[in-house]
Protein backbone atom coordinates (compact mmCIF):
# COMPACT_ATOMS: atom_id res chain seq x y z
CA UNK A 1 0.00 0.00 0.00
CA UNK A 2 0.92 3.26 -0.59
CA UNK A 3 0.11 6.71 1.35
CA UNK A 4 -0.57 10.02 -0.45
CA UNK A 5 -0.31 13.17 1.38
CA UNK A 6 -1.67 16.97 0.87
CA UNK A 7 1.22 18.62 2.89
CA UNK A 8 -0.52 21.44 4.90
CA UNK A 9 1.33 24.14 3.42
CA UNK A 10 -0.61 23.30 -0.01
CA UNK A 11 -3.69 22.88 1.78
CA UNK A 12 -3.30 26.54 3.24
CA UNK A 13 -2.34 28.12 -0.35
CA UNK A 14 -5.29 25.78 -2.22
CA UNK A 15 -8.06 24.76 0.15
CA UNK A 16 -10.66 24.30 -1.72
CA UNK A 17 -8.58 21.19 -4.04
CA UNK A 18 -9.81 18.08 -4.30
CA UNK A 19 -7.97 14.89 -6.20
CA UNK A 20 -9.37 11.52 -6.97
CA UNK A 21 -6.85 9.09 -6.73
CA UNK A 22 -7.60 5.56 -9.10
CA UNK A 23 -6.01 3.15 -8.46
CA UNK A 24 -5.94 0.04 -10.46
CA UNK A 25 -4.29 -3.77 -9.77
CA UNK A 26 -3.18 -6.46 -12.27
CA UNK A 27 -3.39 -4.62 -15.02
CA UNK A 28 -3.21 -5.72 -18.14
CA UNK A 29 -1.56 -3.30 -20.73
CA UNK A 30 -0.86 -5.66 -23.40
CA UNK A 31 -4.46 -6.62 -24.54
CA UNK A 32 -6.33 -4.66 -26.76
CA UNK A 33 -8.31 -2.35 -25.18
CA UNK A 34 -11.28 -1.07 -27.14
CA UNK A 35 -13.01 1.54 -24.91
CA UNK A 36 -10.13 3.57 -24.54
CA UNK A 37 -9.50 3.07 -28.98
CA UNK A 38 -13.23 3.93 -29.23
CA UNK A 39 -12.84 7.38 -26.91
CA UNK A 40 -9.99 8.77 -28.38
CA UNK A 41 -11.70 8.23 -31.59
CA UNK A 42 -15.11 9.73 -30.33
CA UNK A 43 -12.98 12.94 -28.97
CA UNK A 44 -11.70 13.11 -32.51
CA UNK A 45 -14.23 13.05 -34.57
CA UNK A 46 -16.31 15.65 -32.20
CA UNK A 47 -12.97 18.14 -32.39
CA UNK A 48 -13.56 17.63 -36.60
CA UNK A 49 -17.09 17.95 -36.64
CA UNK A 50 -17.07 21.46 -34.65
CA UNK A 51 -19.39 19.78 -31.81
CA UNK A 52 -16.73 19.87 -29.24
CA UNK A 53 -13.30 21.54 -28.51
CA UNK A 54 -10.61 21.30 -25.60
CA UNK A 55 -10.82 24.05 -22.99
CA UNK A 56 -8.25 26.60 -23.52
CA UNK A 57 -6.68 29.45 -21.18
CA UNK A 58 -9.41 31.68 -21.29
CA UNK A 59 -11.75 28.65 -19.56
CA UNK A 60 -12.02 28.85 -15.71
CA UNK A 61 -10.67 25.88 -15.42
CA UNK A 62 -7.46 25.96 -16.90
CA UNK A 63 -7.27 29.80 -15.92
CA UNK A 64 -6.99 28.20 -12.35
CA UNK A 65 -4.01 26.42 -12.72
CA UNK A 66 -2.23 29.22 -14.90
CA UNK A 67 -2.59 31.00 -11.29
CA UNK A 68 -1.74 28.72 -9.39
CA UNK A 69 1.50 28.27 -11.42
CA UNK A 70 2.23 32.29 -10.93
CA UNK A 71 1.59 31.53 -7.54
CA UNK A 72 4.69 29.56 -7.03
CA UNK A 73 6.60 31.55 -9.53
CA UNK A 74 6.31 29.02 -12.79
CA UNK A 75 5.17 30.84 -16.17
CA UNK A 76 2.04 28.88 -17.31
CA UNK A 77 2.35 30.03 -20.95
CA UNK A 78 6.04 28.60 -21.14
CA UNK A 79 5.56 25.51 -18.42
CA UNK A 80 1.56 24.65 -19.27
CA UNK A 81 -0.22 22.48 -17.04
CA UNK A 82 -0.65 19.04 -18.65
CA UNK A 83 -4.43 19.03 -19.73
CA UNK A 84 -3.50 22.71 -20.98
CA UNK A 85 -0.67 21.32 -23.23
CA UNK A 86 -2.54 18.44 -24.16
CA UNK A 87 -5.63 20.34 -25.12
CA UNK A 88 -3.54 22.78 -27.52
CA UNK A 89 -1.54 19.92 -29.26
CA UNK A 90 -5.24 18.25 -30.16
CA UNK A 91 -6.37 21.17 -31.27
CA UNK A 92 -3.19 21.83 -33.55
CA UNK A 93 -3.01 18.49 -34.73
CA UNK A 94 -6.85 16.92 -34.80
CA UNK A 95 -5.44 14.11 -32.78
CA UNK A 96 -4.17 12.69 -28.90
CA UNK A 97 -1.22 10.97 -29.23
CA UNK A 98 -1.22 7.14 -28.74
CA UNK A 99 1.38 6.10 -25.92
CA UNK A 100 0.07 3.11 -24.71
CA UNK A 101 -3.97 1.71 -23.15
CA UNK A 102 -3.39 3.01 -19.76
CA UNK A 103 -1.73 6.48 -21.00
CA UNK A 104 -4.23 7.29 -23.62
CA UNK A 105 -7.17 6.27 -21.22
CA UNK A 106 -6.28 9.36 -18.22
CA UNK A 107 -5.20 11.30 -21.66
CA UNK A 108 -9.04 10.52 -23.00
CA UNK A 109 -10.53 11.66 -19.67
CA UNK A 110 -8.26 14.94 -19.01
CA UNK A 111 -8.60 16.43 -22.52
CA UNK A 112 -12.48 15.92 -22.49
CA UNK A 113 -13.55 17.41 -19.05
CA UNK A 114 -10.58 20.16 -18.85
CA UNK A 115 -8.82 18.58 -15.75
CA UNK A 116 -4.89 18.06 -15.11
CA UNK A 117 -3.92 14.50 -15.54
CA UNK A 118 -1.03 11.90 -14.43
CA UNK A 119 -0.50 8.57 -13.71
CA UNK A 120 2.70 6.40 -11.12
CA UNK A 121 3.56 2.91 -11.57
CA UNK A 122 3.48 2.02 -7.84
CA UNK A 123 5.94 -0.67 -8.75
CA UNK A 124 8.47 1.96 -8.66
CA UNK A 125 7.11 4.75 -6.00
CA UNK A 126 9.38 4.55 -2.46
CA UNK A 127 7.31 5.24 0.41
CA UNK A 128 4.84 7.79 0.68
CA UNK A 129 3.71 10.43 -1.98
CA UNK A 130 3.27 13.85 -0.85
CA UNK A 131 2.42 16.50 -2.86
CA UNK A 132 3.99 19.86 -1.06
CA UNK A 133 6.67 23.04 -1.63
CA UNK A 134 9.71 21.95 -2.94
CA UNK A 135 12.89 23.39 -1.22
CA UNK A 136 15.25 22.94 -3.87
CA UNK A 137 17.52 20.16 -2.97
CA UNK A 138 14.99 17.81 -4.45
CA UNK A 139 16.05 15.82 -7.97
CA UNK A 140 13.93 14.97 -11.14
CA UNK A 141 14.81 12.88 -13.69
CA UNK A 142 11.86 13.95 -16.53
CA UNK A 143 10.19 11.50 -18.67
CA UNK A 144 11.69 10.30 -21.41
CA UNK A 145 14.90 11.59 -20.43
CA UNK A 146 16.90 8.89 -18.55
CA UNK A 147 20.22 11.30 -18.40
CA UNK A 148 18.83 14.39 -16.90
CA UNK A 149 18.33 15.81 -13.51
CA UNK A 150 16.70 18.55 -12.45
CA UNK A 151 16.07 20.66 -8.90
CA UNK A 152 13.01 22.00 -8.91
CA UNK A 153 13.02 25.92 -7.39
CA UNK A 154 12.29 26.55 -3.87
CA UNK A 155 8.57 26.83 -3.06
CA UNK A 156 7.53 25.08 -6.60
CA UNK A 157 4.78 22.74 -5.84
CA UNK A 158 5.40 18.74 -6.85
CA UNK A 159 5.32 15.25 -6.32
CA UNK A 160 7.56 13.44 -4.11
CA UNK A 161 8.43 10.27 -2.57
CA UNK A 162 11.54 9.09 -0.46
CA UNK A 163 13.41 9.15 -3.57
CA UNK A 164 12.86 12.15 -5.03
CA UNK A 165 10.45 14.09 -7.26
CA UNK A 166 7.84 12.59 -9.45
CA UNK A 167 6.31 15.25 -11.37
CA UNK A 168 7.85 18.94 -11.60
CA UNK A 169 5.31 22.24 -11.41
CA UNK A 170 2.76 20.42 -9.74
CA UNK A 171 1.56 18.53 -13.22
CA UNK A 172 3.37 19.93 -15.96
CA UNK A 173 5.37 16.77 -16.23
CA UNK A 174 5.75 13.07 -15.05
CA UNK A 175 9.09 11.42 -13.89
CA UNK A 176 11.24 8.70 -15.73
CA UNK A 177 11.13 6.60 -12.68
CA UNK A 178 7.59 6.33 -11.97
CA UNK A 179 6.39 5.96 -15.71
CA UNK A 180 3.38 3.69 -16.68
CA UNK A 181 4.29 1.49 -19.59
CA UNK A 182 2.23 -1.49 -21.12
CA UNK A 183 4.38 -3.99 -18.49
CA UNK A 184 2.98 -1.79 -15.47
CA UNK A 185 0.62 -4.11 -13.09
CA UNK A 186 0.15 -1.50 -10.26
CA UNK A 187 -1.11 1.86 -11.21
CA UNK A 188 -2.51 5.15 -9.54
CA UNK A 189 -3.74 7.46 -11.82
CA UNK A 190 -4.30 11.34 -10.44
CA UNK A 191 -7.46 13.50 -11.39
CA UNK A 192 -7.17 17.60 -9.96
CA UNK A 193 -9.50 20.67 -9.64
CA UNK A 194 -8.74 23.52 -7.40
CA UNK A 195 -12.15 23.97 -7.26
CA UNK A 196 -13.80 21.58 -5.32
CA UNK A 197 -16.86 23.57 -5.08
CA UNK A 198 -17.43 24.38 -8.63
CA UNK A 199 -16.12 20.99 -10.12
CA UNK A 200 -16.36 18.37 -7.76
CA UNK A 201 -18.66 17.04 -9.34
CA UNK A 202 -17.06 17.00 -12.72
CA UNK A 203 -13.81 15.67 -10.97
CA UNK A 204 -15.77 12.66 -10.16
CA UNK A 205 -17.57 11.94 -13.29
CA UNK A 206 -14.17 11.84 -14.32
CA UNK A 207 -12.91 9.47 -12.20
CA UNK A 208 -15.65 7.18 -12.79
CA UNK A 209 -15.40 7.74 -16.40
CA UNK A 210 -11.60 6.56 -16.01
CA UNK A 211 -12.20 3.89 -13.54
CA UNK A 212 -14.57 2.45 -16.04
CA UNK A 213 -11.87 2.41 -19.14
CA UNK A 214 -9.34 0.47 -16.59
CA UNK A 215 -11.82 -2.05 -15.13
CA UNK A 216 -12.26 -4.45 -17.71
CA UNK A 217 -8.40 -4.78 -17.73
CA UNK A 218 -7.35 -5.66 -14.27
CA UNK A 219 -7.98 -7.65 -11.56
CA UNK A 220 -9.65 -4.91 -9.22
CA UNK A 221 -9.94 -1.02 -9.49
CA UNK A 222 -10.98 1.45 -6.68
CA UNK A 223 -11.29 5.35 -6.21
CA UNK A 224 -9.94 7.52 -3.31
CA UNK A 225 -10.53 11.50 -2.85
CA UNK A 226 -7.61 13.66 -1.13
CA UNK A 227 -8.90 17.06 -0.11
CA UNK A 228 -8.16 19.86 2.51
CA UNK A 229 -10.55 18.18 5.14
CA UNK A 230 -9.22 14.55 4.03
CA UNK A 231 -5.47 14.94 3.24
CA UNK A 232 -4.25 11.70 2.93
CA UNK A 233 -5.52 8.31 1.30
CA UNK A 234 -3.89 4.58 1.59
CA UNK A 235 -3.97 3.04 -1.71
Amino acid sequence: MTVFRISPAVADAFPDTLIALVTAGGLRGREPWPDTTAALEDLEQQLADGTWQPADETDPRIEAWHNAYRSFGTNPRRIRPSVDALGRRMTKKGTLPRINPAVDSYNSVSVRHGLPAGAFDLGHVAGEVTIRLADGSEEFTPLGEPGTVENPKPGEIIYADDTGVLTRHWNHRDAHRTRVTEDSTHVAFVLETLHAVRDGDLLKTAAEQLQGLLAPHAEQTAVHYLSCGNPAADV
